[in-house]
C-alpha cells in the first residue's frame, strides 16, 4: 500500500509540474546529439569537453540522452521526464530494501520500516521531480540512481556491484566522486576488488575524451556567478564567480566527511554528507541540489535511524526548498543554507544512534550463527525468511 500511496504522490507531482518542465533538458539533447556523432567541424565525439565546457554533465549521461533524440523534441522531453520520475520510485523502493536487509535479524518491526519509507519518501518525491521533470537534469537523476544501487550492493556486501554503480554514478555526474567513501563500508578484504571495478569502469568513460583532446581538460575550469543567496557568500567567498579552488574543495570535503561517517559507523549519511560539502561550497543555488540532499535524508532516516518519524527528510524539505519561496532575501537564505549544513552533518556524525543488534560473529558465539533478535522499540521482530548463517553481518555499527 505504502508503493501505491507514493506512485499516485509521484503521478501527482508529475501532472503539475511537466507542463512547464524540461527547463535543463537542452543541454542534455545538445549533448546526446554531439556524442553520438560529429558535427563535422571537430567539436563532437571525443571532442565534446573541449568544444563545449559549459555541458558539465558525464558521457553515461549524453549516451542516454541520445536515445530519446529520434523523437520528435517535445515527445522526446516527455518520455525522459516519466522515466525518470519512474526511478524515483525505484530508489524508494531500493532504500526500503536496502534497509530491510542491513536490519535482517534485529528484530526489526517492517511494518513500521514500510511506514517510515513513506513517510520520508513523501518528502523526497516534490525535490526528485523538481530534478527529473522541472529542470530535466538526467546526469543528477542517474547519479543518484546508481548511487542507490550502490547503497543496496553495500548492504549485500557484494564489492563488484558497489563498484561498478559508484562508477557509472561518477560516469553520469563527476559530483558523485564526493559517494565514494561507501566502498569502505564494505568488509577490508573486499576493498580492492571494489575500488578496482571503480576506477576501471570511471577510466573506460572518461579517459578517451582527455586523450583524444587535451583540452577536455577545460571543462573541469567552467564558471558560474557566485549567487547572493550560496552558503559560499556567508564563507566570506565574495568572488564573482567560482573560484578555482572550490570544485577540488567540494570533492575533497565530501570524501572527508564520508570516510569519517563510515569510521564513526554512520556509513549511510554518506550521501548526505557527499550533499552538504555540495552546496555549501557551491556558488549556485539552484533548487534541483536539493534532491541530492533529499537521497541522503532518505537514506539516513530509513537505514541510519530507527525513529517511526523520518524528520531529518521532512527539514531538508522545509528548509531548503520552503526557504526558497518564504525567505526573500538573498543572504538569509545563503545563511540557512549554511545552517542546515553544519547542524545535519554535527548531527549524523556526532549525535548517539542506538546500535542495531549485531549479526554474525557476538562474544562467545560462534561464527557465522545469528543472535536471538532482540525485541526492540520498533515492536516485535518479524519473521525475516532468513535462517542459518550469514557470510557478512553487515556495514560497521554506529559508534
Amino acid at each position: 500500500m505504502h508503493l501505491v500511496l507514493l506512485t499516485a504522490w509521484t503521478v501527482l507531482w508529475f501532472a503539475l509540474v511537466e507542463p512547464h518542465g524540461g527547463f535543463s533538458w537542452h543541454y542534455l539533447r545538445t549533448g546526446g546529439e554531439l556524442i553520438y556523432q560529429d558535427t563535422g567541424d571537430g567539436t563532437g565525439g571525443l571532442n565534446l569537453y573541449a568544444h563545449h565546457p559549459e555541458l558539465q554533465m558525464g558521457p553515461l549521461s549524453f549516451l542516454t540522452a541520445g536515445l530519446f533524440n529520434p523523437f520528435p523534441e517535445a515527445t522526446g522531453q516527455f518520455l525522459a521526464a516519466a522515466l525518470m520520475s519512474l526511478l524515483g520510485l525505484v530508489i524508494l523502493v531500493l532504500a526500503g530494501r536496502s534497509a530491510a536487509h542491513h536490519f535482517l535479524g534485529t528484530g526489526t518491526n517492517h511494518q513500521r520500516l514500510r511506514q517510515r519509507v513513506l513517510i520520508a519518501g513523501l518528502a523526497f518525491i516534490p525535490m526528485w521531480i523538481e530534478v527529473a521533470v522541472r529542470f530535466g537534469h538526467l546526469d543528477d537523476v542517474l547519479a543518484l540512481f546508481f548511487t542507490a544501487l550502490a547503497v543496496r550492493a553495500v548492504t549485500r556486501g557484494n564489492a563488484a556491484h558497489t563498484g561498478v554503480f559508484l562508477a557509472l554514478a561518477m560516469d553520469s555526474k563527476p559530483t558523485a566522486l564526493a559517494f565514494l567513501p561507501l566502498l569502505l563500508a564494505l568488509p577490508r578484504e573486499r576493498w580492492l576488488r571494489a575500488g578496482l571495478w571503480c576506477a576501471g569502469l570511471v577510466a573506460l568513460a572518461w579517459l578517451p575524451f582527455f586523450v583524444g583532446d587535451s583540452q577536455s581538460f577545460a571543462a573541469a575550469k567552467f564558471a558560474i556567478p557566485n549567487h547572493p543567496a550560496s552558503a559560499l557568500r556567508w564563507l566570506g567567498v565574495g568572488d564573482p564567480e567560482t573560484p578555482g579552488w572550490d570544485r577540488p574543495a567540494q570533492a575533497a570535503l565530501g570524501l572527508t566527511l564520508g570516510s569519517i561517517a563510515v569510521w564513526r559507523g554512520r556509513w549511510a549519511a554518506v550521501v548526505l554528507l557527499g550533499a552538504n560539502a555540495r552546496i555549501v561550497l557551491d556558488p549556485s543555488v539552484y533548487t534541483y541540489y536539493t534532491a541530492s540532499v533529499l537521497l541522503g535524508t532518505l537514506l539516513w532516516d530509513v537505514i541510519g535511524q530507527r525513529r517511526l518519524v523520518p524528520w531529518w527528510s521532512w527539514l531538508a524539505l522545509l528548509i531548503l526548498y520552503g526557504s526558497v519561496f518564504a525567505v526573500p532575501d538573498d543572504s538569509a537564505r545563503g545563511l540557512i543554507r549554511l545552517a542546515f549544513v553544519a547542524v545535519s552533518t554535527a548531527y549524523v556524525l556526532l549525535w548517539p544512534v542506538r546500535e542495531r543488534g549485531r549479526r554474525g560473529r557476538g562474544r562467545g558465539q560462534e561464527r557465522g550463527r545469528h543472535r536471538p533478535p532482540a525485541r526492540t522499540d520498533e515492536g516485535p521482530a518479524q519473521a525475516s525468511g532468513a535462517t542459518g548463517t550469514t557470510p557478512w553481518a553487515g556495514p560497521p555499527a554506529a559508534r
